[in-house]
């Protein structure tokens, strides 16, 4: 018996199929070749075309039935991941009327703060966890002002998840914790939030029926199921964004419990059953995956835009061809502190934990006579280190204190060096596990469909990698307090 997961990332489209009885992955493929491009048509926006992801996750299942490892008529249920805070909207024909508004787009930033003062900072706080930003209810917002002829077209309003089980099934639905990630669920009266339809004027009626995170949300049609060479009777049965699916895939559920990933954007997620907030909303508060009235489970959620979209800028513009194991070999060869090099790795849009400022990235302090390609790989990874603990030190603020943090083998940790200075420098043990963001989808929808009884149940062979802890003696701490001081002296006050 076997389980799909389909992982729908900002760079690629990752499918695993998962083996039911050793809850491990049997084939694992990525689609395209070549990353997704970002449309910026402005600065600070961001977006990219629904229809490709779809037909890339087309390509990406088939590509994984090509390896012949399975027999694709053991599948027996979907679960989708998909990167958070996306606005997808289409017509009463289910189609598309404009590219997506991405995570990682700026350009509704005012308008969340002229939200949260209306809606009044202490309702928005208690109520939605967050100000509404530029999240997906005011880029929806920005729609609304600044295309009118679109906005009123618009039949449904999805996440990105949302988008591609659409596509599957011909049914649309959400849960409350994509609402909760797009700023439109209201906590405190567990539903679709007054506040926030009143605030810019949405009717409900646009939004779609809300279903529990891990449940039948609707059976794939049966020309899909041929298109797909898929059984017609396979349900999507898990839908959630990127990061509360990381988490689960690394089965951290319970209050305490804290996640991170390094990817084209980096983040720590910890788990808390209480409703907690950052009053500058610098971090965010939404639904976990098992998130229900009776049992809080709230992810706090740091998120860094700039970390391996950095990296791999330096990759493709400075690298001069090497590969990401020649740029780590590189930096391991330079001492900590790169001789006074710095980074700032904030180069990819308002960064939440800046109150939403648009800083750029930087490389500082550059001396022509000692400075080398290799001192820049190293700095690259410091600065998005020291990134890290600064909003880590947000987070700690808000109560979530990590005494370990899981993350799966993948990105950024692939990289020993970078996982050490990250251990180093948020004094802080990584426990790094196989499992990523598609495997867990495949066992999410294993959940969802009652297959595994228990969240316990579906976990019961996983197991660590490895474990990284602080080394003994290191200049870190010194260091990051001197970026720490140089950010902050960039910053607009």
């Amino acid at each position: 018996m076997l389980l799909l997961g389909i992982d729908v990332g900002t760079s690629f489209i990752k499918v695993s199929v998962v083996d039911v009885s050793t809850q491990e992955a049997v084939a694992s493929v990525q689609y395209p070749d070549k990353e997704t491009e970002i449309k910026s048509l402005q600065n600070g926006w961001a977006e990219q075309d629904p229809e490709n992801w779809w037909q890339n996750v087309q390509k990406a299942i088939l590509k994984a039935h090509a390896t012949q490892l399975y027999n694709p008529a053991d599948i027996v249920a979907i679960g989708i991941s998909y990167q958070m805070h996306g606005l997808v909207v289409v017509d009463n024909n289910q189609i598309v009327l404009r590219d997506a508004i991405i995570w990682c787009d700026s350009r509704s930033v005012e308008i969340g703060k002229q939200a949260f003062e209306k809606i009044g900072a202490e309702k928005s706080l208690s109520h939605l966890l967050n100000s509404p930003g530029n999240f997906t209810a005011s880029k929806l917002a920005w729609v609304k002002q600044n295309e009118p002829e679109i906005y009123a077209q618009i039949d449904k309003v999805l996440l990105p998840g949302d988008y591609i089980s659409m596509k599957l099934t011909g049914q649309i639905s959400t849960t409350a914790s994509a609402l909760s990630e797009g700023i439109l669920w209201d906590f405190k009266s567990e539903c679709l939030s007054k506040d926030v339809l009143d605030c810019y004027g949405f009717n409900a009626d646009i939004f779609p029926p809300i279903k529990e995170v891990f449940t039948t949300h609707a059976i794939i049609t049966p020309q899909i199921a041929s298109l797909l060479s898929l059984n017609a009777d396979i349900p999507v049965s898990y839908k959630a964004g990127d990061q509360p699916n990381n988490a689960l895939s690394l089965n951290v559920l319970n209050p305490g419990e804290v996640a991170a990933t390094a990817g084209t954007s980096g983040v720590i997620y910890g788990v808390s059953d209480t409703l907690k907030y950052d009053p500058q909303s610098r971090v965010n508060t939404f639904a976990h995956v098992n998130y229900t009235s009776n049992n809080k489970r709230l992810g706090v959620l740091l998120c860094i835009n700039g970390t391996g979209i950095m990296n791999r800028w330096v990759k493709d513009n400075i690298a001069n061809g090497l590969s990401y194991d020649d740029i780590n070999l590189q930096a391991h060869s330079i001492s900590a502190g790169c001789n006074g090099l710095q980074v700032l790795p904030f180069g990819n849009g308002a960064e939440r934990i800046l109150n939403n400022q648009v800083l750029g990235a930087q490389i500082l302090n550059i001396d022509l006579n000692k400075h080398t390609q290799a001192h820049i790989f190293r700095a690259v990874q410091e600065g998005i280190c020291f990134a890290f603990r600064y909003g880590l030190d947000i987070m700690r603020e808000t109560g979530i204190t990590p005494k370990i943090i899981k993350a799966g083998k993948a990105n950024l940790f692939l990289s020993e060096i970078f996982t050490q200075i990250f251990v180093n420098v948020c004094d802080t043990p990584v426990e790094l596990y196989k499992n990523d963001g598609s495997t867990g989808a495949a066992l999410g929808a294993g959940i969802g469909i009652g297959i595994f009884t228990s969240f316990e149940a579906a976990f019961t062979n996983m197991k660590p990698i490895k474990l990284i802890e602080p080394e003994a003696k290191h200049p870190y701490e010194a260091l990051y307090q001197n970026w720490k001081t140089l950010l902050e002296s960039k910053l607009i006050k």
